[in-house]
């Protein structure tokens, strides 16, 4: 805040109007420390331009044809934007035309949000000329004016009031909700990138079943955005596949919720993190579809193979949303995995972790999806089941962690390395193959990952080796 005032108080002296804007003020009248500091002027960008070189501060330029500056002061980015109003056309988010030489008022009539519609000038006096602090006080998101008008605008400020009633706990005022669903051929021409990035938000904030709630109840998740690739632009769903979770029941004899409010229920109970939370949304995506729901021997409805096919619809969703491949495979293994746990037994979990650690590279990458998938697997059982059998689960986490630490799974693991066993039996696939035999005696119990027992085990291997040679002539 120090430098921003300092900011302020020279844009002020060279005698222009000069604002903290947007959400840093909100933040301030709920008593948050702001993250990012934004302030409006009456400057135009080179008036802007020119103070900072004065002052030694750098001035990033970028997006001065839109009026906005970013100075570069005692390490942190400020943006700076001229008063302006905008003229929207055919694109969905983008403004056609800029126009300077309005005033504040005009400025703040341009915002998407009342929460976000405030002004504070250098005396601390908060303008607010749309009732953001009402709003606030309410705990309302609310548009600006005429809410048809602001989402024809840009129609990503739709998805920004799922985020924003995510990130706070708010509700959305009923007159701005119903313009959401009046205006959703808004989204049309919106970029997959820019909605993708809406929703990881609204995934990953504090009360992200509420905007959950929002994206589903006005259509949004039903919605197409646009994807561009090799010059061709084309259609891409959003997130169709979760509206049938609605309302879809689930044999009441182990769920107490339907399908959807129990992936609510499942995504509030993971840590905000891209891989759980996806996880979470999507671990039953594939409930109810054709081929997967039946109906059991006491006429209650069942699953059985979610798990395997709802890992694959993951990994194609997260793929045409533009997720990154780290998380979608990830999140594809998770689901997969997600449904059936061992019992609590050691050969039982050391089975398990055999199986489970074919799909990995390397020990920190196992050790990661474990911790993740025992946390996906406990808030499943938690967001509605009748029977968490949580007891369970914890020993079974239990002896996963001592075998974690106990047996190797992975050649790096080995107290022998690879340039040890390729300078005695030879390089090539001889090596990993020796390796591989070395790990399933090790975790048959027939030998120890000990230094002596496995360059015993490798004398061993090379003394049987050359029996095998035939004799020279």
């Amino acid at each position: 805040m120090e430098t921003a005032g300092e900011i302020m108080k020279v844009l002020a002296a060279a005698g222009y109007e000069v604002y903290i804007v947007g959400g840093a003020v909100r933040d301030i009248i709920r008593g948050i420390e702001p993250v990012d500091i934004d302030l409006t002027t009456s400057a135009i960008p080179a008036e802007i331009i020119a103070i900072s070189v004065r002052q030694g501060w750098r001035a990033i330029t970028v997006g001065a044809a839109f009026g906005v500056v970013i100075i570069v002061a005692n390490e942190r980015n400020y943006e700076v934007a001229t008063f302006r109003c905008e003229r929207y056309g055919a694109d969905s988010h983008r403004p056609e035309a800029v126009e300077f030489g309005v005033n504040l008022a005009e400025d703040l009539a341009r915002r998407d949000f009342t929460i976000n519609a405030m002004a504070m000038g250098t005396d601390g006096r908060i303008v607010d000329l749309f009732g953001g602090q009402q709003d606030l006080a309410a705990k309302l998101i609310r548009t600006v004016g005429n809410p048809h008008n602001r989402f024809a605008e840009d129609g990503l400020r739709m998805f920004r009031a799922a985020r924003f009633a995510a990130r706070f706990g708010f509700t959305i005022e009923s007159g701005t909700m119903a313009a959401i669903s009046a205006n959703l051929g808004r989204v049309n021409g919106l970029s997959v990138e820019r909605v993708r990035s809406e929703i990881e938000k609204t995934l990953l904030a504090d009360f992200a079943s509420l905007g959950l709630e929002v994206l589903r109840k006005t259509g949004l998740l039903g919605a197409a955005c646009q994807a561009k690739e090799q010059g061709r632009t084309y259609s891409i769903p959003i997130l169709p596949e979760l509206e049938h979770l609605n309302e879809l029941p689930q044999n009441p004899k182990y769920h107490r919720y339907d399908a959807w409010r129990h992936t609510l229920a499942t995504v509030e109970l993971i840590a905000p993190e891209p891989s759980l939370r996806w996880g979470a949304l999507l671990h039953d995506v594939a409930k109810g579809w054709p081929g997967i729901r039946t109906v059991n021997r006491e006429g209650q409805p069942s699953d059985p193979g979610h798990d395997k096919a709802g890992s694959q619809t993951a990994i194609a969703i997260l793929a045409r949303l533009r997720v990154e491949r780290r998380v979608f495979e990830r999140v594809g293994w998770l689901i997969r995995q997600h449904l059936v746990f061992p019992e609590a037994e050691r050969k039982a979990v050391l089975r398990w972790l055999k199986r489970l650690a074919g799909d990995f590279k390397s020990s920190s990458q196992f050790t990661a999806a474990l911790t993740q998938l025992f946390i996906l697997h406990q808030a499943d059982r938690l967001a509605g089941h009748t029977q968490p059998k949580l007891a369970g689960l914890e020993t079974v986490k239990e002896i996963t962690s001592n075998l974690m630490q106990e047996v190797p799974f992975f050649p790096e693991q080995l107290r022998l390395c690879g340039q040890e066993i390729a300078a005695k039996i030879g390089g090539g696939p001889g090596v990993g193959s020796f390796q591989q035999n070395l790990l399933e005696r090790i975790q048959a119990g027939q030998l120890s990952n000990t230094r002596n027992a496995l360059v015993a085990a490798l004398d061993a291997r090379v003394r049987r080796m050359a029996k095998k040679q035939p004799e020279p002539f």
